[in-house]
């Protein structure tokens, strides 16, 4: 059998049109095929789909990118990064003072948070919490903001789809007591000195 001899059909035998488009390359023939309609169709769709995508996100900008969208989303959490402002911890909150929120935060303290803290703050496997030094911030809304969304690189977990805003409020303050106390074996300082 000969490999170089080609028979080659050049008209379609049920419509007579011709098959080659007349280009050959080393001894390769093209044929003049029309591409299937679906594919046709699905190019079309494709370019439609680009044309308004570049409209809608880079020429009227009414719809954001995924990652501003996403940016948007983790300040909402207030987890993007230390320093911003997490929704529930607004500068505006103030501790509680009232014996009874008190002492509702020291029942939430005792059975959440003594694990890692230790009954009197001074720190365990988290900081020392009586001292005049903060990781995350020294105010009251710091640390509301550090209970609600928590510190998961350093172990702390967030609170907020266990405990209430209620009870994070309550727990907060009563941390907020803490400070100045003189517990036995206190851990020592860490982060920046509060003023």
């Amino acid at each position: 059998m000969d490999m170089n001899n080609h028979n080659t059909v050049e008209k379609d035998e049920l419509t007579g049109e011709k098959l080659l488009s007349g280009h050959e390359y080393d001894n390769i023939r093209e044929l003049d095929n029309n591409l299937p309609k679906w594919w046709v169709w699905l190019f079309i769709i494709t370019i439609v789909y680009a044309v308004i995508y570049i409209f809608v996100f880079d020429v009227i900008r009414v719809a954001p990118y995924q990652q501003e969208e996403w940016k948007k989303e983790m300040v909402a959490a207030g987890s993007l990064a230390p320093g911003q402002p997490a929704p529930v911890a607004s500068a505006s909150l103030v501790a509680l003072t009232d014996k009874v929120s008190l002492d509702a935060g020291k029942d939430i303290w005792l059975k959440q948070c003594k694990v890692c803290h230790l009954e009197g703050g001074q720190g365990l496997v988290g900081p020392n919490l009586t001292d005049n030094f903060s990781i995350h911030g020294c105010g009251y809304a710091d640390v509301v903001k550090v209970i609600t969304i928590g510190v998961p690189e350093k172990g702390m977990i967030s609170w907020k789809t266990q405990l209430t805003d209620d009870q994070i409020m309550k727990v907060a303050s009563f941390v907020m007591t803490l400070k100045g106390t003189n517990p036995p074996n206190p851990k020592a300082p860490q982060g920046e000195p509060c003023k």
